[in-house]
């Protein structure tokens, strides 16, 4: 910081303004040099006075530019300034025009008179009484944003930040920070904490606060959530609220159940413990448990018996199915509601099929989604069925941050009369609970998935705690068919699920192991696995075909540096090849990236054909793409998503990284053709047996693990799932306690 330097002068020009980020570039008439300044300096205008500090930095096309970390503004003084202001279309209503009769008549007080005495603008020819105060109206507007975003850098804010707040409450917004910096914390603004309570405590207010407990308390659900927790037990919290913001345990207690009274929190007891749970939280999962125990009670024709109709598909299909398969067709057909899990290679696919087609011939309007992107084409390549994801199926609302919001809800359902989700185990409390809503109840439901993978991204455990409640229709698929055994990938699946060690010393089929004890040879090998060997010995794509994978993001054998090994040696530097940077990561053209985070406002465009276009927001938390174009100059990437083609600015790029490697986690509800797995050092906590199992199911046709053969078979022996706190399935239980109606359970 010794070396920034301090500029004034007044803004000659406007060459680029991003309006949801805020970014600028610039030109800075600095007694009468010009210089180019770029950074995030919101909604600034021509005419403007800056005071901008920062550092010169060097630019190989554009030569040197001035890039900002703190600036000032003040609303120009001089007549000429303030006419080039108004004439740039600051205010709106104000033109070019109408600026230079302003400044005429009022000369240097001319923004004194519109804010204060806009009576006086009517002694121009032209503006009304009703179009003086309109003018009136917009320059305060205008100059509470400008106001909102000086305060908030003084503290360093990002102006990002001051937009989001600005969208939320509008002329408010600084009176609201100022009183209770901690607001923006909240869903949508998403400053952190930690750089909420620096703003809190120079702003003088005591850390006792109740603003600053509920805030506190708020991340710390909210940092659990992010850990999959839709509840945390009561006795935790408080001790670790007690120590995350050093206040008294009393204090701790009556802010939470101030809260609760308030309904921002709710109380969810179960077995003699007490929870607390995010209002957002406890709404999704009592809704779900109370609509899946209004399903369970709709019986549709429970009692007759398909067999004939089956029969009748098997002959024309020339297809024999399983019995523990005709259970279940049977089932969807009969009831309301289907659970249908089961491994790799046991008909889960097949059975789905003849369900799907016995439904339209029901005359049903059938309905087919999956969590992302990669498996609804799964699914649609496996059904042969039109899948949508779930987000595009429901239609997401252009809304602000992170807000989920759909076009489909229970005031404007989905055309449906059934509904099939894939990849369930992905689908997460909120996201469940927005597809209850937007379906009726007549709505037949079957969830589809495999309850040992990992659990959703997101705050739940939806699947496993609608099986683990014993209430809802489930049927588990165990038996593998004869082709699937050929594969030692789905053989040596079950065995890992069943705790037992794997051969790792066969070769001859789709499954390798590759032992390296040394970190540096770990990265030789997937390097040189990706980008000669396989292309070499089978044509894959490294890009396409392949794709890393490992346990952690950390440590030489983390997803980190092994994207900064693989992007040097697949996409290296090169002349004329653009690239931005990034506190972590270098982005160039050809880079395949991912989206770390949901972002329901990102737009995207999908070409048809040559003359048609489909348009969208919303890119997901693991959308996988590739980088086709870099701007430098604005610091702009655009990402083709499988057809999806984003731009993104500087801000978003916050939300993507390299997916040359990513995580077990990361990749669930997605199928590669070649998987490269890195198993070795790292915390044991890491290293478990449903994610190794997740990680062998994404390889479709070839699977090679590299790493230390004893820490495949710890993996294997350590089956201490990740523990998550949720409601549903102790909600679900109470809600049909005492019912017996229709459920019905099998597992063969």
């Amino acid at each position: 910081m010794e070396d920034l330097k301090t500029l004034k002068g007044e803004v000659d020009s406007i060459i680029f303004k991003s309006e949801d980020t805020g970014f600028c570039v610039l030109m800075l008439n600095c007694d009468n040099d010009l210089i180019t300044v770029v950074g995030e300096m919101g909604d600034v205008e021509e005419g403007e006075d800056l005071v901008v500090t920062g550092e010169f930095t060097s630019h190989q096309k554009f030569g040197e530019q001035f890039k900002v970390h703190i600036f000032e503004r003040s609303l120009p003084t001089t007549s000429a300034a303030i006419q080039r202001y108004l004439a740039s279309g600051a205010i709106s209503g104000v033109g070019p025009v109408l600026a230079k009769k302003l400044v005429n008549k009022f000369g240097d007080d001319t923004l004194d008179i519109i804010e204060n005495t806009p009576d006086r603008l009517t002694e121009i020819d032209g503006i009304t009484v009703k179009k003086a105060e309109k003018i009136s109206q917009e320059f305060k507007t205008t100059f509470a944003a400008r106001s909102l975003m000086s305060y908030l850098n003084k503290f360093e804010i990002e102006t990002s930040y001051g937009i989001k707040a600005w969208k939320r409450w509008g002329n408010t917004a600084e009176q609201i920070i100022k009183s209770n910096p901690y607001v923006l914390c909240i869903q949508g603004v998403d400053l952190s904490f930690s750089r909420a309570d620096a703003v809190a405590a120079k702003s003088d207010i005591p850390a006792d606060s109740e603003c600053r407990i509920k805030a506190g308390i708020t991340y710390i659900l909210r940092q659990n959530a992010d850990q999959g927790h839709t509840c945390l037990p009561l006795d935790s919290l408080v001790k670790t609220a007690v120590s995350y913001l050093d206040v008294d345990d009393k204090l701790i207690k009556k802010v939470i159940e101030d809260e609760t009274e308030e309904e921002n929190l709710y109380y969810y007891d179960k077995h003699g413990r007490r929870f607390v749970m995010l209002a957002d939280f406890y709404k999704a999962e009592d809704y779900i448990a109370r609509r899946l125990a209004i399903m369970r009670q709709i019986s549709y024709d429970n009692k007759i018996d398909f067999s004939e109709v089956i029969d009748l598909e098997e002959e024309n299909n020339g297809i024999q199915y399983e019995k523990i398969q005709r259970e279940a067709i049977n089932l969807a057909l009969s009831k309301g509601f289907l659970v249908l899990t089961g491994g790799p290679g046991t008909g889960k696919t097949t059975t789905l099929n003849a369900i799907i087609s016995l439904y339209q011939q029901q005359g049903l309007n059938v309905m087919i989604c999956a969590p992302t992107g990669r498996a609804a084409k799964r699914l649609s390549d496996l059904t042969g069925f039109d899948a949508k994801t779930i987000h595009r199926l429901l239609e997401v609302k252009h809304t602000s941050g992170d807000t989920l919001a759909f076009i489909h809800d229970e005031n404007n359902l989905l055309d449906c009369d059934a509904l099939i989700i894939d990849e369930m185990s992905m689908v997460d409390s909120c996201l469940f609970e927005a597809v209850l809503r937007a379906i009726s109840v007549t709505c037949k439901l079957v969830l589809v998935g495999d309850s040992d993978q990992l659990p959703s991204v997101g705050a739940g455990n939806v699947l496993k705690d609608i099986i683990d409640s014993g209430v809802m229709s489930v049927v588990t698929l165990k038996e593998i068919f004869r082709q699937a055994q050929e594969s030692e990938i789905v053989m040596n699946a079950h065995k890992i699920v069943n705790g037992e060690h794997i051969d790792l010393a066969s070769k001859d089929k789709d499954f390798f192991f590759m032992q390296r004890l040394e970190y540096g040879e770990l990265q030789d090998l997937v390097v040189e696995l990706c980008k000669t060997r396989l292309p070499k010995a089978y044509d894959y794509s490294p890009i396409d075909d392949i794709q890393v994978l490992s346990p952690t993001r950390k440590g030489p054998a983390g997803t980190v540096e092994l994207n900064k090994r693989l992007q040097q040696e697949l996409n290296p530097p090169a002349a004329g090849k653009s690239e931005v940077k990034t506190p972590v990561y270098t982005f160039r053209k050809g880079d395949k990236v991912m989206q770390t985070k949901n972002d329901y406002e990102i737009l995207w465009k999908k070409y048809i054909t040559e003359d048609k276009t489909e348009s969208g927001a919303g890119i997901f938390n693991g959308d996988i793409g590739i980088i086709i174009a870099v701007n430098k100059i604005l610091k702009t990437v655009t990402i083709d998503f499988e057809g999806r083609i984003a731009v993104y600015d500087k801000q978003m790029l916050d939300n993507l990284e390299l997916a040359y490697a990513i995580t077990v986690h990361k990749s669930q509800g997605s199928e590669f053709d070649v998987v490269i797995l890195t198993v070795f050092g790292g915390f044991d906590k890491l290293y478990y047996r449903n994610l190794l199992y997740t990680a062998v199911t994404r390889a479709k046709r070839m699977l090679i693990i590299v790493g230390s053969k004893k820490r495949v078979d710890f993996m294997i022996d350590n089956n201490k799932r990740t523990l998550r706190y949720t409601a549903l399935k102790n909600m679900l239980m109470e809600l049909v306690e005492g019912d017996d109606s229709g459920q019905q359970t099998l597992d063969i």
